[in-house]
């Protein structure tokens, strides 16, 4: 998932295994310290970028095995070793934040789904590592997840992304539906805005649908946990839907009965989607 603030998928979920959450803090700490510094505060770009290159030197001393001062990674170099994670997805992070210093507009989707592969896809195959359960196909069903996460995010902060000057619906869907990045402040009430984020939510349920299987595959909490994430983002889709695609005057989250939808959702999903799974096509999955 997203590290963008965790606000509908908390990370210090308690389905998570007491003996997992020191590594997972240590992760998130790493993940939320360098996200603040690409967009929080009055810092020229060039600062950001001189402090993530920072980070990014002390990934290379926790690579050569030598000491830290800096508490935070000293706790960082202790979890990798302890659970003998790979590097690349913290320096994969460190390049997408350093991206959003000077990125404020994405071309295209697949431009879009780059940039998600490194601000999202990272987490996933760190909590997959840190269960011992990163193979193939985990990791591919993952990042569907953790892709489609950043992108509902995005839609859902369409507004807030603005006001940082900042477009993450790709240029070439703004221009297929004729409406002018110029004009962003608020079209929520315009049939051709309705008409681009249906596409946009379609396409986002598409992709979260499409590494839903993980959730089953997967047994015990993470599965249970994954489970939740997955009803999670589907659930902020149908509110994006609920309020007729217009994010700015509503901004879709999640409620504690939506919450408690989510639970329901979540608890019925490994038996309904088995039983879909047996009589495809597995596109139409009955998750709710």
């Amino acid at each position: 998932m997203s590290v963008d603030h965790y606000e509908n998928f908390p990370v210090a979920s308690i389905l998570l295994p007491r003996r997992l959450a020191p590594a997972v803090e240590a992760i998130y700490a790493f993940a939320r310290s360098a996200d603040d510094i690409a967009d929080e505060g009055d810092a020229t770009p060039e600062q950001r970028l001189a402090a993530l290159d920072a980070y990014e030197q002390a990934l290379d001393r926790i690579e050569a095995g030598e000491a830290h001062t800096d508490p935070m990674f000293t706790r960082l170099a202790a979890t990798i070793a302890q659970h003998d994670l790979p590097l690349r997805p913290f320096r994969d992070l460190l390049s997408a934040f350093k991206q959003d210093v000077s990125v404020t507009r994405y071309a295209t989707y697949d431009s879009l789904l780059d940039y998600c592969a490194r601000s999202a896809n990272p987490v996933g195959l760190l909590m997959l590592s840190l269960y011992g359960q990163a193979d193939e196909d985990n990791v591919r069903d993952s990042n569907a997840i953790c892709s489609a996460l950043q992108i509902i995010n995005f839609l859902q902060d369409v507004a807030i992304d603005l006001h940082k000057e900042r477009i993450y619906l790709p240029m070439e869907d703004l221009a297929r539906y004729a409406v002018s990045p110029a004009a962003l402040d608020h079209p929520g009430g315009t049939a051709k805005w309705r008409a681009l984020m249906k596409f946009e939510v379609t396409r986002a349920r598409a992709l979260m649908l499409s590494g839903a299987p993980l959730a089953v595959r997967l047994r015990g909490r993470i599965g249970l946990e994954l489970r939740m994430v997955v009803q999670g983002g589907l659930r902020i889709l149908e509110s994006i839907e609920e309020v007729d695609y217009d994010v700015f005057r509503r901004r879709p989250k999640l409620t504690r009965k939506d919450w408690m939808k989510v639970i329901w959702r979540g608890l019925r999903m490994k038996a309904r989607m088995k039983a879909a799974m047996k009589s495809p096509p597995a596109a139409a999955l009955p998750l709710e």
